[in-house]
């Protein structure tokens, strides 16, 4: 998962683009970087780290400019190297710098062709160059000179037909303004927004409102599935409609757990589906535990709080902050081998004992992955004096990998694959595990005032949306997420660390690039 923001203004956008950064940090902790252009040419600052760690007072002051993009990553294709860090760059046409959020499904086969009919040549492992490079290739064939709108939502177009996917993107092209599109599904997110003053209308794109709501840009719509939004430099907006009939099918995770509260995503807003997710919680601990003899109902910090709220005032029980979270500790269904995670858990959340000391306690966490998080808090509660502890997942069981831009796990590693609930239950080590029906989290995201139908539920149904995803690729995708590949990459990583360079990693031109 990633986030993307572009912005087209006024006046000089360098603090701008690193406020929406900083706001969308929960989208990507492992990279962060900044491109800019104005009159002193193209300027970029990008690496390994935080926003705030990657961009100093020297890096802002150079970052000059009024147009620009930014990304905050971490790695689902490819690997966490600096030299993968975004954004890209391209040399020909104009210069196209591209930040995307996703994964291409067709990845290896677009590389192959890129290098072997396009000529066009790679540096990394990323899918998002190979995006960058086939944007790059069909706007060269169609553009002579200064390219024209038609021409840009053309190469947009081939773009659509070539790559495979979930995919979000913001592309610079140098001199001429800034490029947005998503995907033809609509699978990842991606908002336009506008701010008026007195010389002109500023306008931007982010992959989550909440990066506009800070910086005060009045959030228009959503970007439409395989539309392309065009910015010039000169603050005209274009925008044109897929040519073809599309599919809108959003994630449904980034509901789930990957998206702030106080963002709204496909005129969604993911407060509200979170809250509508403890209702429907509740009704189904009702239908399966009608009996219940819970005390108190706890949420496990961060994401889940909005539904257990919910289900505590639908069951008319106690509602309790019964963990204590350090928020200097990463997520742990990214991190690579068992035991890691589990000692992770135990340095980011501590029990408060008065809160379950002699209770039948129900803890609510938004979803359960691997279920190494679940067990370790389970016996967190249990060491904190809980008589009985009862767990509930707001979302279905995770029983599928996410092939569209989240970096699940492999399908093996995934502990709702190929289990029964009464089998997880048993592996976790709760008195009783309750899950939330697909049904009833699809009826939570949808809200009266959308028109979204369907979502890609892949993780949870194994149906996948793009309709290309075969078992071999699956089986492919299960070799380079297992942790034994993952291990291995850590180390590969760790053994280059001192000797590679930071991935254009100074400000510069575009020659430094």
């Amino acid at each position: 998962m990633c986030g993307v923001v572009g912005i087209v203004s006024h006046s000089p956008v360098n603090q701008a683009i690193y406020d929406a950064l900083t706001v969308l940090q929960h989208r990507g902790q492992d990279a962060a970087g900044i491109v800019t252009w104005g009159k002193d040419g193209l300027r970029q600052r990008k690496a390994n780290g935080l926003v705030r760690d990657v961009f100093r007072q020297r890096h802002m002051t150079r970052l000059s400019g009024k147009v620009g993009i930014g990304h905050v990553r971490y790695p689902t294709a490819g690997g966490s190297r600096s030299a993968e860090a975004q954004p890209f760059y391209v040399n020909s046409p104009y210069g196209i710098c591209l930040g995307h959020n996703g994964n291409l499904t067709n990845y290896d086969e677009l590389a192959n062709l890129l290098m072997k009919e396009d000529r066009r040549h790679l540096n990394t492992g990323s899918d998002s160059e190979v995006l960058l490079n086939v944007f790059a290739h069909e706007l060269q064939i169609r553009a002579n000179g200064h390219p024209t709108p038609d021409q840009i939502h053309a190469a947009v177009e081939a773009v659509h037909r070539r790559c495979k996917g979930g995919y979000a993107v913001v592309a610079l092209i140098v001199g001429i303004g800034i490029v947005a599109f998503r995907d033809p599904n609509g699978i990842r997110p991606l908002v336009l927004g506008e701010r008026k003053s007195d010389r002109g209308n500023d306008y931007m794109v982010a992959s989550e409102s909440v990066a506009l709501d800070v910086l005060q840009f009045q959030r228009l719509r959503d970007v439409k599935p395989g539309e392309t939004v065009f910015i010039e430099n000169n603050g005209i907006l274009h925008t044109r409609a897929h040519g073809e009939k599309t599919n809108h099918t959003p994630c449904i995770f980034e509901f789930v757990y990957f998206a702030r509260p106080d963002s709204i995503l496909d005129n969604l807003s993911v407060y509200k589906t979170r809250l509508r997710m403890g209702e429907q919680l509740a009704g189904k601990i009702v239908r399966d535990f009608p009996h219940h003899d819970i005390d108190v109902v706890i949420p496990i910090p961060d994401t889940s709080r909005t539904s257990a709220v919910q289900v505590a005032h639908h069951l008319g029980t106690k509602y309790r902050e019964g963990f204590i979270k350090n928020r200097y500790v990463g997520r742990t269904f990214i991190m690579p081998g068992q035991a890691e995670r589990a000692k992770s858990v135990r340095y980011k959340l501590n029990a408060i004992r008065l809160e379950f000391h002699g209770k039948n306690v129900l803890l609510v966490d938004d979803s359960i992955v691997r279920g190494t998080t679940s067990r370790q808090i389970i016996k967190l509660a249990r060491e904190a004096g809980a008589r009985k502890v009862y767990f509930a997942s707001a979302a279905p069981p995770v029983r599928y990998p996410n092939v569209y831009g989240i970096d699940m796990p492999a399908a093996s590693e995934l502990i709702a694959n190929g289990r029964s609930v009464e089998e997880i239950q048993e592996m976790i080590g709760a008195d009783r595990l309750i899950y939330q029906d697909l049904h009833g989290l699809i009826r939570s995201v949808r809200h009266d005032n959308s028109d979204i139908t369907e979502f890609d539920t892949s993780c949870f149904s194994g149906e996948y949306v793009t309709g290309d995803v075969t078992e071999e690729y699956l089986s492919e995708i299960e070799r380079r997420r297992n942790d034994t590949a993952k291990q291995r990459e850590e180390a590969k990583r760790k053994g280059r660390r001192f000797g590679e360079a930071s991935g254009g990693g100074e400000t510069g031109n575009a020659v430094g690039m």
